[in-house]
């Protein structure tokens, strides 16, 4: 036997099992709209979603904010992490995860019985994958951004594609005014007199690119994102030398990753830079998730909080204990306790580890 025919075969097979491991679809008599999703696949989406599967960590926070979090029966393994959503919502620690480090068992996903699956492009790019959802019969739609804008694209997507689209609007709209309140604070100070920032994703060395929603966040801070300005000096995984670190001497270093703020303000080949030497490395708050992470959805709290944090005079009038509070009533209707409240603000105890065996 060939190896070419010897791969259709087992390839046909594979396909057999997948099929005969996913429910028929009975959506006959139902309504259905068209949805494109950040793939440019259009996509008819039943007016009768029950059943919410969501395998890109954002769409679950997006689902839960939008009120369907007792609908969600399957995650990605990132959001069974998350200690507030968890606390806020127990459906999360009972859903399956049919994704774990990237690869989705479709046998665990059909086995949920979603109507409507969201995933990130790179489960939607990847042909294999998609070939696997296509062949379980499943709706789903691909969910991607890299700007604030197209964030608020993508909230509205997932609010239309789940029936909430009025309270996707809620949230794109208080986004805005996040947005508009910084920039008219900030307006007056000139572009060469506003402080410069360095910031640290998960890692000391490693920083969002110049075409991401960290950078656009931090410009509506009105912050200069040191960066962004010299692209070209990253690599692949967007890691940077500390040699650079040190010439671009950042006044300011925010980090999303619990303990990074404490490793570098030790490390004494941080020593020299402006931002270490006057004590200004801040651990950016945790709360549904790391607020300005590239998939947050709390990036108009980041930006409050930025602006707050660099310019002080401006912003007397901005209580963050305050916003929070009222963020996360308004829009999941639950009531922080000071003691909460504060440990998303200092970004301590939110986040499990890897191994779920301890708290960060």
């Amino acid at each position: 036997m060939s190896i070419r025919l010897y791969t259709v075969i087992i390839t046909n097979l594979l396909n057999l099992v997948i099929v005969f491991a996913c429910p028929l679809a009975s959506q006959t008599g139902v309504q259905t709209s068209t949805i494109m999703d950040s793939l440019g696949r259009r996509v008819k989406v039943s007016a009768e979603i029950k059943r919410i599967a969501c395998m890109y960590a954002f769409t679950g926070h997006v689902v839960a904010m939008l009120g369907r979090a007792d609908d969600i029966v399957a995650v990605s393994n990132g959001l069974k992490r998350d200690v507030l959503l968890s606390t806020m919502y127990p459906a999360f620690r009972k859903a399956l995860v049919p994704k774990f480090q990237g690869a989705v068992n479709i046998e665990e996903l059909a086995r949920a019985k979603p109507d409507i699956v969201f995933v990130g492009v790179d489960t939607g790019g990847n042909k294999a994958e998609a070939a696997k959802l296509d062949a379980c019969g499943l709706t789903w739609l691909a969910i991607d951004f890299h700007s604030m804008q197209e964030q608020r694209q993508a909230v509205a997507l997932i609010g239309r594609a789940i029936g909430a689209s009025d309270k996707a609007a809620a949230y794109n709209d208080y986004y805005n005014k996040c947005i508009a309140r910084a920039g008219s604070a900030v307006a007056a100070t000139p572009h060469e007199k506003r402080t410069s920032i360095y910031h640290a994703t998960v890692e000391p060395t490693r920083t969002s690119t110049r075409d991401s929603l960290p950078a656009d966040w931090i410009r509506a801070a009105g912050v200069v994102n040191v960066a962004a300005r010299e692209q070209g000096l990253l690599d692949q995984n967007h890691q940077i030398g500390i040699e650079q670190i040190i010439l671009w001497n950042p006044e300011v270093i925010l980090v999303n990753e619990p303990g990074v703020a404490e490793q570098i303000m030790k490390d004494p080949k941080w020593a020299a830079i402006s931002a270490v030497e006057k004590g200004r490395v801040y651990q950016l708050p945790i709360g549904i998730s790391r607020w300005g992470h590239p998939g947050s959805l709390e990036t108009p709290l980041a930006i409050l909080w930025t602006a707050k944090i660099v310019y002080p005079d401006q912003f007397r009038d901005l209580d963050m204990k305050a916003e929070t509070s009222r963020f996360y009533k308004d829009f999941f209707n639950y009531t922080l306790s000071d003691h909460m409240t504060i440990q998303i603000l200092e970004g301590k105890g939110m986040r499990l580890t890897k191994n779920r065996k301890k708290r960060q």
